[in-house]
């Protein structure tokens, strides 16, 4: 390992014991990379552990090895280099806790799926679709018979979320991406307002899927992935807005995976406008017809 890449551990007092100080400031001096994956993680176990929400571990094993495994072939073909295998192992056991099937299949195609799009949907250097989200949404738009998304069927119990709130707020601070976690819950409450006034549902029961599991994986993976959201800090506040927009639309017309089909039409559609802005921005300007030569040029 690189001088460089080495992290520091917590320091051992004389009884050998690690302070809690120490072991905070050592996890929050791991990069961003390390971060989550060990978020990812332990919001599996809190739901797990809670509401028991893996089917089969055998089925979540094969969606994280599946996305390793595609990763390191696909990344040497399309890079010549060993990929880092962090985003990898994110993408996995996002598709393993996400995806319901009875069958083992679409949990190593939706694995395979999510990673590949990020080598060959790309333009100008950039993946378009936040990989997991591309991954599942694929699935169920393609293999709706056999694959089903969890939804909102894992509940709402309070105590492990608000662990999961804590944790991976510092965590999404820490990257600097709060600003997206936040702009895009706020826009949930006060859609979820708008929702209870067309449909008449009560408040609480439009506000209540944001509570689940499901939805923290949504919030603080998906819509706050570096490579997939805009570049500016106000452009990645709007697309939030907008993501949180078009889930309420869909809800409005009963579609039960409302919020991974928001994030799959806006994310894509911000980055194409995204791109084609700075291109145009950075095109060379012509001069009108008829004016004088710049600097001088082709004169004697």
């Amino acid at each position: 390992m690189n001088p460089e890449h080495r992290v520091a551990t917590p320091t051992v007092s004389s009884t050998g014991a690690r302070s809690l100080s120490g072991w905070v400031r050592w996890f929050f001096s791991l990069e961003n990379r390390y971060l989550a994956p060990m978020f990812i993680t332990c919001i599996l176990a809190a739901a797990q552990v809670s509401f028991g929400v893996l089917e089969s571990y055998t089925r979540t094993v094969l969606a994280i090895v599946t996305a390793l495994v595609t990763e390191l072939v696909v990344g040497r073909l399309y890079w010549g280099q060993w990929p880092h295998l962090a985003s990898a192992y994110v993408s996995g056991i996002s598709v393993g806790i996400l995806v319901r099937s009875p069958a083992m299949w679409p949990y190593a195609l939706g694995s395979t799926l999510s990673i590949t799009s990020k080598y060959v949907l790309r333009v100008k250097g950039r993946h378009l679709w936040n990989p997991s989200n591309f991954g599942i949404c694929v699935m169920l738009l393609v293999a709706s018979d056999t694959v089903a998304s969890l939804s909102i069927q894992w509940g709402n119990y309070l105590p492990p979320m608000l662990i999961v709130w804590l944790l991976g707020s510092l965590i999404i601070w820490q990257a600097q991406r709060f600003h997206i976690c936040a702009t895009y819950v706020l826009a949930f409450l006060l859609l979820a307002y708008v929702r209870s006034w067309i449909t008449g549902h009560p408040f609480l029961a439009e506000v209540a899927p944001i509570t689940g599991p499901m939805y923290q994986l949504f919030i603080f993976f998906m819509i706050t992935d570096p490579k997939t959201t805009v570049q500016t800090t106000w452009g990645q506040c709007v697309v939030a807005f907008l993501v949180a927009l078009a889930e309420m639309v869909l809800r409005l017309n009963e579609s039960v995976y409302a919020p991974l089909y928001a994030l799959f039409l806006v994310e894509p559609a911000a980055n194409l406008i995204e791109i084609w802005w700075q291109a145009r921005q950075s095109a060379p300007r012509l001069a009108p017809i008829g004016a004088p030569p710049l600097h001088g040029a082709g004169q004697q």
